[in-house]
Parts: C-alpha cells; structure tokens; sequence
C-alpha cells in the first residue's frame, strides 16, 4: 500500500468540493481531490437555480459573467398564483435568478480547480479514515482495486447526503423525509408557460416549471395520491399528470431526456467540525429543494471555510482553533435557517384542506404587501440577507455582507478574486488593524474609496463580509 501527503484532503467533486478545492489551491495550499465516480459531467443532477449571493461569490472568482451567458435570468418569482417576488429589487448587481444546470456550474469550478493545481482521483472510493493530533489518514481502493493512503493536515468531506466521511466519523444525521416520491425531469415543451418561472399546487399536487435557456426546460412534481418507494419506475405520462393537476395544463410537454424519482429529506449534522475534519454541503445539511437552496448553500460553506483553513496553514491565524471553530458557529445556523425556510415553502406548496390554503394566500398577500416581510424573505433565499456574529472585539456591520464597492483600484468582487482581505480606506490612511486579523500583512489587499471625503476604514475577510471597520 503506497501512501501520499497532501495539505487538505477533499472528499467528494460536487460543486462544494470543486469551490473549495479551487480556493485553496488558488492559494498555495496543495490539495487533494478525492471523488468515487468516474470524470463524467452530465445532465443528470437535480440543481437548476443560482440566487444572488452565490453569484457574487462566483464573481469574486471570476466565474459570475460566464455562467450568466448559458442560462435564464428570472427578474421575478410567482409562487402559488399569489405571492410574487419581485427580484429586481436585491441589493446586488445580480438581482435575478439564474437558472442553468448544476453541470454548468461544476464545469466551470473544475476548469478554475484544475488550473490552480488540484490533484484530482476520480474514479476512487474512501474506504475509511482516522485522524491523530498531527494528521489525518484516509484510506481509499483506485480504480483499479489498488489500496491507497493518503494523509493530510486536514479533511473535507463534501460527499453529498450519503457521506462516507460523516459516516467514518460517527455523527448523527438526525431528521427524516418530508416529501417522497418526487418526480423530475428535463423536457421540452410544446406551449410556452405564460410566467419564465411557474411554481403552483392544488392540494393534492404540486409542480415546479423553469426554463433553461436552450430549449429545455425542468419540472419538478408530486402528487398526494401517487406515495411510492424511489425504485418505482416513473414515465412521461406521470409527469404530464401531476402538471396538469397543479399548474393547469402540460404544455405539451414532449422528448423528456432525463426522468427520476426522488425523495426530500430534512437533515441536519450536529457539528461540522470534528477534529481536524469537516463536512460541508449535503454532507452536513439536506433539506426541501424548495427556494432551489441547496447547491448554493454548500458553496457559501467552502467560501467560508476555504479561507480559514489557508490562514491557518499558512501560519497566519493569531487563534487557529478559535479560526476554524467559528466554520461551524457561523454556518451551521445558517444551514438550520435553510431548513426551516424550504421547508416551509414545501409545506405551503402541499397544502390541502380549505383552512391551511388559506393561510398559504394570507401569507402570500402579507409577503406581497408589507415591504420588509418581502425583503428579508427575499434576503433569505437569495442569500444576500445571510449574516454573521460580529468577531470579538469588532461591531458591526462586521459579519454583514460587504456590497461590490466601486473603488478607485476596480469593483471590490474583483479585487477578492486574490483570495485575500481587502482593507478600503482613504488615500494615505494607515488605521490600525486588529491584532485578531488572520492574515500577513504582505499579502494585504488595499484599495480606497473613490469619494475622497470618506474617511472610515472597512478589511473585508476573502469570502465577502466584513471584518472589521473604525467607525
């Protein structure tokens, strides 16, 4: 049995762990990417929608432009015949919804991981690990049987709902289902749909229509009446029904290149940390596909971890322990929020008695009518609402979301696609930064702000929130 080293072991060639993967390795680290399945992209993933925050982040790597010339930008959302989101209204340079396959996404990921020196394993399975005070050792089979050890400082696992990582180290994955048999599939239509976006239920069904942009379009569907196991074999025929029941019609639709059941789980692991291992992505949190939160939720995680694991690795962490704890105390509320969130969307959708679909449109005409309702709802699916606690011995808005500032050295997304933090302070300015700051003052990245009567100081952490500021 051969064994190799590695800085950070990732398990697992998702959207996570691509993000990851690519942010490390962008930094220096040496990084190693594990992934059971064979180097096969394709179109059958169940992820269809980047909100606002996500794209950000991909912008803040130079992905953002590209992605948004293969798919659909949707500028408003109608969910249920009555609640309408209005997503011109985010404050972002990305106030949409983009909707394009999650192969789409991966592929550009890989493409920024591979340039940047990851190792990729494709096709090798994660047979088991133990960590020490020092190391961590994983044990794997290669594509072609033989065993392999792989030991590394530190250890992502971002191996989806299944996680052989989560497994290895003993956790919990407390929840249960709260939809079954879930339809999915990519068709194309004979009717255009009179909304880009069409989300509706009767009570006894619900669907989900959205285009890609090329002629296809997904629809996701359930039908109260129809309860079977995900090894039953679901055709066409089933997924016009349940469109009719719901939406009203079918559109005609025709030529499904990709049809599967599935069922909705709501998921959470109890710590994301253990030791010198983490989870991240549908290995730490699962939950409705309702609000289309899921892949962008995992990527907002390896934007938050990828930057705390290379200031520890590199040294630069005054608190490495503390620096990596707060991985699980900033976005483990975070995926609990999500829960609570898509789950309640989905439980809206399945309303049925008289009683519960009216309380569905009261809700809808609150959300619609009462202007801070609609934002913070609005804050929470697209992300951009998504804050932090302030780090000790800061205020906020440090742990806010800090906006593409425009400076005099270019938009802030572009300056973080270093991978490093930002200070933004007046021509000339010296402020005093926190001694808490976990990075080397020779890799800081400054810029200054293009109305010279501002004269406050704001260091901007790599993942896009604010660190700290003086005023």
């Amino acid at each position: 049995m051969s064994t190799t080293d590695t800085d950070v072991l990732v398990i697992g060639a998702g959207p996570t762990g691509l993000l990851l993967a690519g942010d490390l390795a962008t930094a220096g680290i040496d990084v190693t990417l594990v992934e059971r399945r064979p180097h096969t992209l394709g179109n059958m993933t169940r992820a269809f929608g980047v909100h606002a925050r996500t794209l950000e982040q991909l912008d803040a790597r130079g992905l953002a432009d590209e992605l948004l010339t293969k798919g659909t930008l949707l500028t408003r959302m109608r969910l249920f015949g009555h609640l309408e989101l209005d997503l011109t209204r985010l404050p972002s340079r990305f106030n949409h919804l983009l909707i394009t396959p999650q192969y789409e996404v991966e592929e550009a990921l890989e493409r920024r991981a591979a340039a940047a020196g990851v190792t990729f394993r494709y096709g090798t399975r994660l047979d088991g690990l133990h960590q020490s005070p020092e190391a961590v050792t994983a044990e794997f089979t290669d594509p072609d049987g033989t065993p392999h050890t792989l030991r590394a400082r530190h250890l992502v696992g971002t191996d989806g709902v299944r996680s052989t990582v989560r497994s290895a180290l003993g956790l919990p994955f407390p929840g249960g289902s709260v939809i079954r048999s879930l339809v999915l599939a990519d068709v194309r239509l004979a009717e255009e749909p009179p909304e880009p976006l069409t989300v509706s239920g009767s009570g006894d069904a619900f669907a989900f229509l959205a285009p890609f942009g090329d002629g296809w379009y997904r629809v996701m569907g359930w039908n109260r009446t129809r309860q079977v196991p995900d090894s039953e074999p679901v055709d066409l025929d089933e997924v016009r029904q349940i469109a009719r029941t719901a939406l009203g019609s079918d559109y005609g639709m025709h030529d499904a290149r990709w049809i599967s059941r599935f069922h909705s789980d709501e998921r959470q692991a109890p710590a994301y940390r253990v030791g010198r291992v983490f989870l991240a992505g549908d290995a730490a949190h699962v939950h409705s596909p309702a609000g289309g939160q899921g892949m962008n939720t995992g990527l907002q995680d390896a934007a938050n971890l990828s930057w705390k694991l290379t200031a520890v690795l590199r040294g630069e962490a005054p608190d490495p322990e503390a620096l990596l704890d707060s991985y699980q105390s900033e976005r483990h509320p975070v995926g609990t929020a999500v829960l609570r969130s898509s789950g309640a969307i989905v439980r809206l959708a399945m309303a049925r008695t008289p009683l519960a679909r009216a309380a569905r449109a009261t809700a809808a005409r609150f959300l619609n009518t009462v202007g801070p309702a609609s934002a913070r709802a609005m804050g929470m699916i697209s992300g951009l609402g998504i804050a932090y606690a302030p780090t000790a011995g800061t205020r906020r808005p440090a742990g806010r979301r800090a906006p593409d500032l425009h400076l005099r050295e270019g938009r802030l997304h572009e300056l973080l696609r270093e991978g490093e933090f930002v200070l933004i302070a007046p021509e000339g300015a010296t402020p005093a930064l926190p001694a808490t700051a976990p990075f080397a003052p020779e890799r800081l990245i400054r810029a200054t702000w293009p109305d010279r009567t501002r004269r406050d100081a704001v260091l901007v952490r790599p993942d896009g929130y604010v660190f700290w500021t003086d005023r």
